[in-house]
């Protein structure tokens, strides 16, 4: 007869089912739904460059949230991703003439690379630790930018190269065009989008959801906790080199503070106001975040105190976030049916 322990041991690991709310009830529609509504933005905004500016941070945004809201990490460090995908980009373009495809290619791999050697080094770390650890490399990176002012730079940032043109060989994309812009940035976020579902669709994102939950209980089941964390972080420190990557094309420009601390502190106000643990969350996020930032810059000099109040509010009375609390309500009202 099994005892409870043998029962434990030899029980093969299980991985939990997936909350409506997680999923909004439409695992399977979530990228395309959410590419369509993104599609009707550059209509809604005041300006097609705000449009971007919120599909590039949306999807800095969703980097970050994989591994905040899906895994249960907190990073202060994550604009050391985005910035080296930026960077990168302008660098592999003015200095070496690359195509801007292969330049942001590289940026994506250096990225990931990146953070592959941050993840390792942090990842053993937990709790506050962790975000200290993340943060005290990512100025690191930071400096070394600073530093090496023949490539980046230095305060000034990286300038010397435009994107006008991308030639795709059959045809040729004129960057200059603000809706041209749009559709291609909305192509990179959308395959990205499209990806991030397919990963929290298997069985490695029921895992990282399930440490979220209780590691310690993941442990148990038998799953490498370590490796698998180690795995979102390169996979977040890919998704947000690629939003770097395609700020470097959206405004020819890289500045140092694409490299700050407060670039890190960006990714996580927008997933708190959108709602972390969500998919379409981080980009709800980006655009309250970006429109409030806008609004409030031409009333007062000391907009960024006023965003700062607005952020508290949402975190004492929306804890979810806008799109998470809208999700809860939604299942909420299904349940009374």
């Amino acid at each position: 007869m099994q005892t409870l322990d043998q029962t434990v041991v030899e029980a093969p690991p299980t991985v939990p089912r997936r909350s409506p709310i997680a999923l909004g009830g439409v695992s399977h529609w979530r990228a395309p739904l959410s590419i369509l509504a993104l599609l009707a933005l550059p209509f809604l905004l005041p300006s097609q460059a705000l449009a971007v500016n919120v599909l590039i941070y949306g999807l800095y945004a969703v980097g970050y949230n994989l591994l905040y809201g899906y895994t249960g990490l907190l990073s202060f460090g994550h604009a050391a991703f985005f910035g080296t995908g930026a960077y990168l980009t302008g660098i592999g373009i003015g200095a070496f003439g690359l195509h801007p495809l292969l330049a942001m290619a590289l940026a994506v791999v250096a990225a990931s690379g990146l953070a592959l050697v941050i993840g390792t080094v942090s990842i053993r770390s937990r709790g506050i630790y962790f975000a200290m650890v993340t943060l005290a490399l990512a100025q690191l990176v930071y400096y070394v930018a600073l530093q090496a002012s023949s490539w980046t730079g230095g305060e000034n940032g990286l300038r010397g190269f435009t994107v006008s043109t991308i030639d795709l060989g059959i045809v040729s994309l004129d960057i200059l065009n603000p809706l041209t812009k749009y559709l291609f940035v909305l192509a990179f976020v959308g395959a990205a989008l499209a990806l991030i579902s397919r990963i929290l669709a298997s069985p490695f994102g029921a895992v990282i959801e399930a440490i979220r939950e209780n590691e310690t209980r993941a442990r148990a089941c038998g799953f490498d906790v370590e490796r698998t964390k180690l795995l979102a972080f390169v996979l977040s420190g890919l998704f947000c080199g690629l939003a770097g990557a395609l700020s470097a094309i959206h405004l020819s420009i890289v500045p140092l503070d694409s490299l700050a601390y407060h670039t890190s502190g960006t990714a996580v106000v927008m997933t708190l106001v959108g709602g972390a643990g969500t998919f379409f969350g981080p980009f709800v996020g980006a655009l309250t975040v970006l429109v409030l930032e806008d609004v409030l810059s031409l009333w007062t000099p000391h907009w960024q105190l006023a965003l700062g109040s607005v952020f508290i509010l949402f975190v004492l009375f929306l804890p979810r976030g806008l799109w998470g609390t809208a999700l809860g309500r939604l299942t909420a009202l299904r349940g009374r049916r």
